[in-house]
């Protein structure tokens, strides 16, 4: 049937279904399970009227359960200072395109040229993007930048303390690119520097670490550089970049690329996005950076302005050839990530971390006191923490649950089915931490 909107024909259609070998288009569904199929039409309901709509959606709404947060594993329940949201909702930000008319966008080149400048100095790195979907796709584009630069190299080298979510999205990239992919073992929760000595080769073309690693552990990344550089490799290193107010950037530990993911910087967990990825790096690889990159000049007047830069927006729609695939830039989140900088500052951030660490080593202490769980690493911590337990780790999580607590996540990790990561933001009051210990007891009884 033809429809009104849709510009193919039965004989175009039907050319199509002949060409990937199949007689109908019931037949492109042939690989879904029959059990996933829809048997029936949709039960649409009869029309209504806004006000029964919006109670309709209201009493969905009300069967969400509000959990307190100790959760982490990559994602993390921050404070977002009110006047954000509020900014963040005026009508001369809300578009999804990318500026390009310099001369009707200067608000919104200015705001990412802001943006750039945090995160290169929060980094330590030389330049910034702006910016990317989420942490794993731009450690994923740092993948790529690192080919690009190695030119006919294949091979990449990846900790094993990296995230497993960023991991299984760097393979899969890499799959349908020919692209080698080993790992570096960890010894103690932390990146063995003599096992990447023993494993890099002129070859490789970067190797990817995370400076507070999956695991909650502060790495010590001293040497990684030198080692990486003296076979021609990047180093490149994943953070979370509200934790370099306290500990040491990548710039400090002589990486060549900086990535991770921004949520850390105020954004709300909200269901899973949207949030930001970023990607800094030194000098000589922005020519290779995805995304875009604004930079400041002067008008016919003299007067300070700012321009899309380096990179013409074509590069982003040549295939293969491209830079990189990912043409959207993440306007409204990297006004966000801005704004939550100028209203924390320096002091703000450090603070964030020192609450966040106070309440974690309290609770960690607490759960240890115990004896129902014990430490996985010996290593240091900052906000989060692995505990293994004789417990059912299951049941435990349905009992928080039960009492209003998300009290952690299991690690994505073969052998740890026994262990919950814990994290704790300068959100838990101590009567929550309290409210933990106390259910935890009641529930050890």
């Amino acid at each position: 049937m033809a429809y009104k909107y849709l510009p193919h024909t039965e004989a175009d259609i039907a050319e199509m279904l002949k060409v990937v070998g199949v007689d109908s288009l019931a037949h492109l569904y042939d690989e879904v399970p029959e059990a996933l199929k829809l048997k029936r039409p949709y039960q649409l309901p009869d029309a209504k009227s806004e006000l029964e709509v919006r109670n309709i959606f209201k009493a969905l709404g009300a069967q969400n359960e509000q959990l307190v947060c100790f959760a982490g594993a990559g994602v993390y329940d921050h404070y977002t200072p009110s006047v954000i949201p509020a900014l963040l909702s005026r009508s001369e930000f809300l578009t999804s395109y990318t500026p390009y008319q310099a001369e009707v966008s200067q608000g919104t080149l200015q705001y990412i040229f802001e943006y750039q400048t945090m995160l290169a100095d929060l980094t330590g790195m030389d330049y910034s993007n702006s910016s990317m979907y989420d942490g794993t796709t731009a450690t994923t584009e740092a993948m790529f930048m690192a080919l690009a630069a190695g030119k006919k190299k294949k091979r990449i080298l990846i900790a094993e303390t990296l995230h497993p979510q960023t991991v299984r999205v760097m393979q899969t990239y890499a799959g349908f690119q020919g692209i080698e992919v080993e790992f570096v073992a960890q010894k103690d929760g932390r990146t063995d520097l003599d096992d990447l000595k023993a494993r890099i080769t002129d070859d490789v073309a970067a190797l990817f670490v995370q400076a507070v690693n999956y695991f909650g552990i502060i790495e010590d990344y001293d040497g990684f550089a030198e080692v990486c550089h003296a076979h021609k490799a990047l180093f490149v290193v994943n953070c979370m970049p509200s934790t370099l107010a306290v500990l040491k950037s990548p710039g400090e530990w002589g990486a060549d690329i900086a990535v991770g993911d921004a949520q850390s910087l105020g954004v709300p967990l909200s269901y899973g996005g949207p949030y930001i990825g970023f990607l800094c790096a030194e000098k000589s690889l922005i020519r290779k950076m995805p995304g875009r990159i604004v930079g400041a000049t002067t008008d016919a007047d003299g007067q300070r302005a700012f321009v899309l830069t380096m990179q013409a927006r074509e590069q982003h729609i040549r295939r293969e050839k491209a830079t990189s695939n990912i043409c959207t830039n993440q306007g409204l989140m990297s006004l966000f990530v801005t704004l939550y900088l100028s209203l924390m500052g320096k002091q703000g951030l450090k603070e964030v971390n020192e609450q966040s660490y106070a309440g974690a080593h309290y609770l960690h202490d607490a759960l240890i006191a115990t004896g129902e769980f014990e430490d996985v690493f010996t290593a240091p911590f900052l906000n989060e923490f692995c505990v293994r337990t004789r417990r059912d780790v299951s049941a435990l999580q349905d009992y928080f649950r039960e009492n209003g607590i998300h009290c952690g996540v299991r690690p994505e990790v073969e052998g740890m089915d026994d262990c919950l990561l814990i994290a704790v933001t300068e959100k838990r009051t101590p009567e929550e931490i309290e409210n933990f210990v106390s259910l935890l007891k009641a529930y050890l009884r």
